[in-house]
């Protein structure tokens, strides 16, 4: 039998301090988000203060001078924390309990929120309005609804429904009962709900037209007759379907082409605000001097509350529930002193990386022209700034900078090098640039195809693998030359 031993072991860990991670983490958050960050910490606690003034107003300039007396006559004030605790609400044995900690005289600020409906409760509405249909179809018909994907489909079979209805809901039912339902449901806004494939989809919208013309007639054959050559854009095969001239089938596929294929998004955008892009860096070009900044909304001008700072410094001459005020007080002082101090460090980081970025992409910034982005990693920036890669990762991501000729998503700054015939190294964003001007200027009846690239690429000097064009081309969400094909 083996003997226990005890042995000494030395080992070197590398361990974050909580202010290291909080600083890692507001790394991480745009603009916007850190702005929603501070109101939520602010909220949160009391020591925490906001001495923005309003734009307005234009700030004085206070001296060091002026700013540490200012400091020192809070520290020096004869406070009485007893008569503080007695004049305000929130300083009451309970303090450590879920409540507010604002004093009553402070105003009451209210968030706004819209009453919006969801894609679903709109179709439920409208299935409410027909009063021809009873409890029990009522009932059905919600459940259809509550089965339509955001897009406007219905993906499951009716058989597959109505077997839910009989378990979850103990009704017997079956598909000749719910298909009624559904074309009731056909008959909905937005036009097209309630397809179970696009070729359904695509047909409601055209038979919901009240005076078809002969081109929406057509339309409809052609979905009906010949819907597989007009996916696979196969026009030839596609005009002897349906025995008609170029022109008649140009014109009607056309009308196909406006339909939405996703009805579903299009109630969701009518009712949905679009994010609204908020720069988080601003390149300034002053007579040909770049110089990078902050967007100045997320530096917030905060502060410590100097009454929890007198309350959180005083000791002497306190009974217990002061004393416990007092520890209450260092507590979310020295969390608030943390918070600011972690913003300045992450403000200092984002200046240090965009700094570099800047003078790394200087013909960039000056010309605007994306063919002069040069080769850029991440491990480049970490290098020449002397930060983690990680660090810089977090810096970059969902960040944007704006310049005078538009606001960019700052991760797309990034690429990969690509050597040239000439040896000359390039973006591989001067690539796919070029790409997208051959298929801009090609000849949407006869589009070019891969290989047909590969040559074209060649002779500009460029020797791009067949398989390296489809995937840079599938990043531009450039489709195949296939579907790139028109009448």
């Amino acid at each position: 039998m083996p003997q226990l031993r005890q042995t000494q072991q030395l080992k070197q860990q590398l361990k974050l301090t909580p202010n290291q991670i909080l600083v890692q983490k507001l790394l991480l958050l745009p603009v916007a988000s850190m702005e929603q960050r501070i109101k939520e910490e602010i909220e949160n606690n009391p020591a925490l203060e906001d001495i923005s003034e309003p734009l307005d107003e234009p700030k004085e300039e206070v001296s060091e001078n002026e700013n540490e007396d200012f400091e020192k006559e809070n520290r020096d004030e004869d406070y009485d924390a007893e008569e503080f605790m007695e004049d305000n609400d929130e300083y009451v044995p309970a303090y450590k309990m879920a409540s507010s900690n604002y004093s009553a005289e402070e105003e009451t600020r209210e968030s706004s929120f819209a009453d919006t409906s969801s894609f679903q409760d709109s179709l439920k509405f409208q299935l409410g309005l027909k009063e021809h249909l009873n409890e029990r179809q009522q009932m059905l018909g919600e459940f259809i609804i509550g089965n339509i994907d955001d897009d406007g489909y219905l993906r499951r079979d009716l058989y597959s429904i109505a077997n839910d209805i009989t378990f979850q809901q103990n009704i017997l039912t079956d598909e000749k009962e719910l298909e009624p339902l559904l074309e009731i449901i056909q008959e909905f806004d937005p036009p097209g709900v309630g397809a179970r494939n696009l070729q359904e989809c695509l047909l409601i919208q055209l038979k919901r037209e009240e005076h078809k013309s002969e081109t929406t007639k057509l339309a409809m054959r052609i979905l009906e007759k010949g819907f597989e050559e007009f996916s696979r854009k196969n026009y030839d095969k596609l005009r002897e379907l349906v025995n008609e001239d170029e022109a008649s089938l140009k014109d009607a596929v056309n009308e196909i082409i406006k339909l939405n294929p996703k009805p579903g998004q299009s109630y969701t955008d009518a009712t949905t605000n679009a994010n609204q892009v908020v720069p988080d860096f601003v390149i300034a070009n002053s007579e040909g001097e770049l110089e990078a900044s902050i967007n100045g909304r997320i530096s917030a001008n905060l502060r410590l509350s100097p009454i929890y700072v007198n309350m959180s410094e005083r000791k002497k001459g306190m009974d217990k529930m002061q004393r416990e005020a007092a520890s209450f007080a260092k507590t979310k002082t020295e969390a608030a002193a943390g918070f600011i101090n972690a913003i300045r460090q992450r403000e200092d980081t984002l200046q240090q990386v965009m700094q570099k970025i800047l003078e790394y992409q200087q013909d960039f910034f000056t010309s605007g022209d994306t063919g002069k982005l040069k080769p850029m990693l991440l491990k480049d920036i970490a290098k020449a700034t002397g930060l983690d890669i990680s660090t810089i990762s977090r810096v970059v991501s969902s960040k944007y900078v704006q310049t005078n000729f538009g606001t960019f998503l700052l991760k797309t700054l990034f690429s990969e090098s690509f050597q040239k015939e000439s040896g000359e190294e390039v973006s591989i964003n001067e690539v796919k640039n070029i790409i997208r001007e051959i298929i801009n200027a090609e000849d949407k009846k006869r589009p070019i195809n891969d290989d047909a690239l590969v040559t074209l690429l060649e002779q500009k000097g460029y020797k791009v693998a067949r398989r390296t064009i489809a995937k840079y081309r599938e990043q531009l969400d450039i489709p195949v030359a296939r579907m790139r094909k028109e009448i």
